[in-house]
């Protein structure tokens, strides 16, 4: 259900209410008793959120670059990758016999 918003112009009395989209507006001001309790005009508020939905969706301009990830799985495989490597560096005993 919808939050909308109402102020009295009679005594600036304001208050937000959560009604159906189908119940009638509100006339008579909670405060003062009189009708001149009127709706007012105010911005939609809500965000997206979740996996997917990025601030810059939808706001024009170039889209991203396709096969590009990002995230805590690329980094953990570059944080590995150096110990890896220093691994693979480190040199092996000789398996001979002899000493020389």
């Amino acid at each position: 259900m919808p939050i909308y918003a109402y102020r009295c112009e009679a005594c600036g009395f304001a208050k937000d209410v959560l009604q159906k989209i189908s119940d009638p507006q509100l006339t008579v001001c909670l405060s003062c008793g009189k009708e001149s309790f009127k709706k007012q005009l105010t911005a939609a508020g809500f965000q997206l959120k979740g996996t997917g939905w990025y601030a810059t969706d939808f706001r024009g301009g170039t889209p991203p670059a396709t096969g590009v990830s990002t995230g805590p799985v690329d980094g953990a495989a570059k944080a590995d990758a150096p110990k890896a490597d220093a691994a693979a560096s480190t040199p092996k005993p000789a398996s001979g016999t002899g000493t020389a």
